[in-house]
């Protein structure tokens, strides 16, 4: 998190001592005093997660946010106006003149207690958080076929296992090269997870997306706990396919929870929905929980690399050895050269929620983004469907949309995910997906979806806060259901590439 406000708080907040914004953290009505024993007032009315100028801004100069530049100005701007859309504009391009310096020392991750949580330890030293049973449709002709045996399975087996599910999608025929490549390597990470004590891998039989082809993508010593079947190859294809659940309910059902140390979890990290204090609340808090898996040995990773452009140096500084920050910085410019393939701009981000929500550009959300990150050191980077292998803070390649992000993170290896949003969605994913409100008011209207209050750290303080979620943290791998797990919000979505025949 950057250097706090030296401010008294009142109504806004002034994140680092460089900026010349403040953001608000309630609506502010036309003349209301920003900060206590401070003469500035906003000058018109605006809206919680909003800017407002502390000083002068002449049309050029640039906007400065969590002590970086988030754009320039448009028009000149006045201490207590209102910055955004109408007076501020991004000045991201496509080009990336990125620098290397060699790793310094860096300062220390804030000190939280040791934990352990009690998870499902598989054969190969990996634990989950779950045991459940997962049915994984090679393609979208058979996944009603999956989600009805999954339902019927569910129901037969309900007091022996977590759960049964199946994870439907609509791609695996007609796709070709990289796009194909693509669905298998991401389905073929699923069937490894450590949270699915068996896997039921669903085949039609004529589909791009073969079979064979798919199991050879996962290691040999990893197949103990997979079945597979080809639905045009039996005659009754639903029967098969229970016959097949029930004997992987029977060689997992009795598996023990054990009490493990907090470096066997492995964090996914993920924001979705965000408003202008995501950046300051919610991020810099799953930023707390970064660090504290990471420092106990544990594996982080973060995604949505077009929500980093702006912001990617800030992570390349944390690169370990010139080899990471090469890697980092060559997955960066090739996301880049993606938009610019289909004819779109960089910059085509924040969304429209962003934007009412107070958030103004793509940098600034992007620099609100990596806080999630924390302190960790970035050792590794891995392209979309590979596993998280090093413990630290890895970057992993996937677009900035939720669904196909989280799936990302949990075929990666996550065995938790935390989510912060500041307007709110109802999404789960296969890994349990902590929701964390960057605001209270959010937190407050929507109990169903949220499970933890980020807001609470306007009041009580990050160290408080960071306490709590820890403990939350750890009570959810330990196998408290998430608001999404109980509203059986569990979906996967892949990354559409290329060609369809």
């Amino acid at each position: 998190m950057s250097k706090a406000s030296e401010y008294p708080m009142r109504g806004a907040l002034r994140v680092h001592e460089a900026d010349n914004v403040t953001t608000t953290i309630a609506d502010i009505a036309p003349g209301t005093t920003l900060f206590a024993g401070s003469d500035l007032r906003a000058a018109v009315a605006v809206g919680r997660g909003h800017k407002i100028a502390l000083a002068p801004i002449a049309r050029g100069a640039a906007v400065i946010k969590y002590g970086f530049p988030i754009g320039v100005a448009t028009a000149d701007i006045a201490p207590g106006e209102h910055v955004h859309s109408h007076n501020l504009a991004t000045v991201l391009s496509s080009d990336g003149d990125y620098r290397y310096a060699p790793p310094a020392a860096r300062a220390a991750p804030t000190a939280m207690p040791s934990r352990t949580f009690a998870g499902y330890v598989r054969s190969d030293g990996r634990v989950g958080t779950r045991n459940e049973i997962w049915i994984l449709p090679t393609v979208g002709c058979v996944g009603n076929l999956a989600a009805r045996v999954a339902r019927i399975a569910g129901e037969r087996h309900a007091e022996r296992i977590n759960g049964v599910h199946a994870f439907k999608h609509p791609f695996g025929c007609s796709q070709l090269g990289d796009d194909l490549g693509h669905t298998r390597a991401l389905l073929a990470a699923l069937a490894q997870h450590p949270n699915a004590g068996g896997v039921l891998i669903v085949g039609l039989g004529c589909e791009s997306n073969q079979l064979g082809a798919l199991v050879d993508h996962i290691p040999a010593d990893r197949r103990a706990h997979i079945r597979t079947l080809s639905a045009q190859a039996v005659e009754d294809d639903e029967a098969a396919c229970l016959a097949l659940v029930d004997e992987l309910v029977a060689a997992c059902a009795d598996a023990p929870r054990t009490d493990v140390p907090l470096e066997k979890l492995v964090l996914g990290v993920k924001c979705g929905g965000s408003d202008g204090l995501s950046g300051l609340t919610a991020n810099p808090l799953v930023g707390r929980m970064a660090d504290a898996v990471a420092a106990a040995g544990g594996k982080v990773v973060l995604t949505e690399i077009p929500e980093i452009f702006g912001a990617e140096q800030m992570l390349m500084d944390r690169a370990v050895s010139r080899a990471v920050f090469d890697e980092t910085a060559a997955l960066v410019r090739d996301f880049k050269q993606y938009f610019i393939r289909h004819g779109e701009p960089v910059s085509e981000n924040p969304s429209p929620g962003n934007i009412a929500g107070g958030i103004t550009t793509l940098e600034e959300k992007s620099l609100g983004a990596v806080q999630k990150g924390g302190q960790v050191p970035l050792v590794d980077v891995r392209r979309y469907g590979e596993e998280a292998a090093l413990p630290g803070l890895t970057l992993l390649e996937a677009p900035g949309n939720d669904a196909v992000s989280s799936t990302a993170l949990t075929a990666a290896g996550a065995t938790i995910i935390l989510f912060t949003t500041g307007r709110g969605t109802p999404l789960g994913f296969p890994a349990p997906t902590l929701k964390i409100a960057s605001n209270s008011a959010l937190a407050a209207r929507k109990t169903g979806w949220i499970d933890f209050d980020a807001g609470a750290v306007l009041d009580a303080g990050f160290d408080a806060a960071a306490d709590a979620l820890l403990e939350l943290v750890t009570a959810t791998a330990s196998g408290k259901p998430t608001k999404a797990e109980v509203n059986e919000e569990r979906d996967i979505a892949i990354w559409k590439s290329g060609v369809t025949l």
